[in-house]
């Protein structure tokens, strides 16, 4: 991974939640429930989240799988991991988190049911490899979803690009001091394949014998859903 992009994450650790919340509106908490219905996961399942930052998509899906169920929940920032554990347990919620590259899981093959990533695969090294990777470490017929940024087309369009390119940075570096990540985090989702383009991508690891995408408001995020072959 990245030593620019894990510092980058480490530097904003601290505020992350609170900034996500105000720039997002809110809406990703729903994005996150969306990504778990899409997924398909029952209780009993066992989920792998990887990027899991400071795990709110591994708790969402801890709701979902139950008691009898397991998620473990990863990143490879120390900082930003570090969070997640409070929020868990300020939930009552049992999950796992422990550090790990996405693009080298420390898991034997065909652990999990499902594997998720949210708003990390565009900032891995190689996204083939992590998706290469999910796959393993699922079983068949298991699934591996992305929920990532897209590139809204039509009427919200340019709307969209004045606030990510310009509101986004200035108000995510006043809250963190450090607008250089908020000016980082818009480009890379801009320049992120999406829709098709990620389909493809999945489709080029030869990990998957089918793959979807949903569309979430407008265009502006996505989840892919991938079933492993």
């Amino acid at each position: 991974m990245s030593e620019k992009v894990r510092d980058m994450f480490a530097d904003i650790a601290d505020d992350y939640d609170r900034i996500n919340s105000i720039l997002s509106f809110g809406v990703h908490s729903a994005w996150r429930k969306k990504t778990v219905l899409e997924s398909g996961a029952k209780p009993g399942d066992r989920v792998l989240d990887c990027a899991t930052g400071t795990g709110d998509l591994a708790l969402e899906f801890k709701k979902t799988v139950g008691h009898e169920g397991y998620v473990l929940g990863t990143d490879f920032c120390k900082e930003m991991i570090e969070h997640a554990p409070g929020k868990a347990e300020a939930k009552k919620l049992v999950v796992e988190f422990e550090v790990a590259d996405a693009m080298n899981l420390p898991y034997e093959d065909d652990s999990f049911d499902i594997a998720s990533i949210a708003f990390g695969i565009r900032n891995v090294d190689d996204p083939s490899v992590s998706l290469k990777e999910m796959a393993r470490v699922v079983r068949s017929g298991g699934k591996v979803v992305v929920l990532e940024f897209g590139q809204p087309r039509g009427p919200i369009k340019y709307p969209y690009q004045l606030y990510s390119r310009h509101i986004m940075p200035a108000v995510g570096g006043w809250i963190s001091g450090n607008r250089d990540a908020y000016t980082y985090l818009p480009e890379t989702s801009a320049k992120f394949p999406a829709g098709e383009k990620f389909l493809e991508l999945m489709n080029e690891t030869g990990s998957y014998s089918s793959q979807r995408a949903v569309k979430l408001t407008g265009g502006i995020a996505y989840v892919y859903v991938g079933t492993v072959a």
